[in-house]
């Protein structure tokens, strides 16, 4: 554990147990791990474990901070205890992300991928954040009465204006993203360098066609929710415990909401991870990284331990699976029947 009231970063944070991943075709590199900020770090002010998630990360080599304008709750929290924390890191060897797209403030004007909504909001986050720049600035999600034109061109003004270093795009679908390439390479806007999709496991869309996109684009691919909101993990082996994330977030999981398929999966997916010296999160995780085409891989975290453990699914070794073992994975998840009340994304 690191001692948040006097915090001095691990010296041999880059001695190669983090291994840095090409983000696409451009020069940026992300570790295979980036910490997610959507959960557990909203609230009035930082607290012991949000600093020490912050610090354990980094120390491990997780030099990119991922987070959004509503995160929190309440909406703008997250930006504004992670800024503080982050103030205590050398700003320039971490990678500070933020999104805007979803609904943020009441009105017109307060989501989707306006001009006015895109900027204003990347002030707002920057405000938050106590920093003049975002490494990464996204457009959180595609609005169909946007023109594309309209949205990206706000991205590039956010670089023009050096208030973003490189942008990207989360949750498009295959067409969108390359149409979205198209529109930035014949005005010579910033380039699209990343998409962030929800992949998983349990959640396979980008592989029908949004892989080959990004590839051929030169786009790198950040995987949110490779967890499934934390359901490819040992805590739901037995159906879904009181207290954890599924039971008390709302529209993601109640009781009763888990098909005997699904518990099933996850055992037998357990009983794969086991034999490969993994835990299940681990396994999802590798499985997620093991295509280089993605860059990295998004986590959540309440406890510094589980980014510990989380960490260790990134190494050479982990990532090496046998044409038995994706077998036997193919074969669990062709069987497993995902209730439609199961958030999954789409899109």
């Amino acid at each position: 554990m690191t001692d948040p009231a006097h915090y001095t970063p691990d010296p041999d944070r880059y001695d190669g147990r983090m291994p840095y991943r090409k983000c696409g075709r451009w020069g940026l590199r992300l570790p295979a791990i980036t910490l997610g900020c959507w959960h557990n770090f909203g609230g009035p002010a930082p607290t012991e474990n949000m600093r020490e998630m912050v610090h354990t990360a980094f120390d491990l080599g997780v030099t990119h901070f991922d987070l959004a304008n509503n995160y929190g709750p309440p909406y703008g929290s997250a930006e504004t205890n992670v800024g503080t924390i982050l103030r205590g890191l050398p700003r320039h060897e971490v990678l500070v992300t933020t999104k805007a797209g979803y609904d943020m403030w009441p009105g017109p004007y307060g989501e989707w991928g306006s001009r006015k909504y895109l900027l204003n909001s990347l002030d707002q986050s920057l405000m938050r954040l106590g920093m003049d720049y975002t490494d990464l600035f996204y457009s959180h999600r595609f609005d169909p009465d946007t023109p594309l034109e309209e949205t990206l061109g706000a991205l590039n003004s956010a670089v023009q204006q050096g208030k973003a270093l490189y942008v990207g795009i989360s949750s498009y679908s295959a067409s969108q993203t390359r149409e979205a390439v198209r529109i930035c390479r014949e005005n010579s806007w910033a380039p699209l360098v990343i998409h962030q999709p929800n992949y998983s496991m349990f959640n396979r869309w980008i592989e029908d066609g949004l892989t080959d996109v990004a590839e051929e684009s030169g786009m790198g691919i950040i995987a949110f929710c490779p967890l499934y909101q934390g359901l490819l993990t040992d805590k739901y082996l037995d159906g879904i415990p009181a207290g954890s994330r599924a039971a008390t977030t709302d529209g993601l999981l109640r009781d009763g909401d888990l098909a005997d398929s699904v518990i099933n999966a996850l055992r037998e997916l357990n009983g794969i991870a086991k034999e490969r010296g993994q835990t299940l999160a681990q396994m999802a995780l590798s499985w997620v990284l093991r295509d280089p085409r993605v860059t990295s891989a998004l986590i959540g975290a309440s406890r510094p331990e589980q980014i510990a453990e989380n960490v260790r699914a990134a190494n050479a070794d982990a990532l090496d699976f046998g044409a038995d073992e994706l077998g036997a994975i193919a074969g669990v998840l062709g069987a497993v029947d995902l209730p439609p009340s199961l958030w999954a994304g789409s899109e």
